[in-house]
């Protein structure tokens, strides 16, 4: 399965406290095991956004479903697939 990265802005205005967000967290890893993904790990950052998530899916239709459960929080999401760096060799071996 491949694996995504979720880039996770949440508005100020939906959200007063890290708490409110914390709440609703539960909520959204059981819409993504619903829909047959997988959250790997979820991490606050700096940066530009608050939070990244690391999920699995089968493909990219099941990605862009588990950006719009995120998003239907009042959350923004900027989605990419992401490579193991050990598989690396062996995509860019023919080149």
């Amino acid at each position: 399965m491949p694996t995504y990265i979720a880039h996770v802005d949440v508005d100020g205005m939906e959200y007063q406290n890290p708490q409110e967000f914390v709440s609703i967290w539960g909520s959204i890893r059981e819409d993504v095991q619903q829909a047959g993904g997988e959250i790997l790990d979820t991490h606050a950052v700096l940066g530009p956004y608050d939070f990244d998530v690391r999920f699995r899916v089968d493909d990219d239709d099941e990605a862009f479903r588990v950006t719009q459960l995120i998003e239907r929080h009042g959350l923004d999401t900027e989605t990419y697939q992401a490579l193991p760096v050990d598989r690396l060799g062996e995509i860019v071996d023919d080149v």
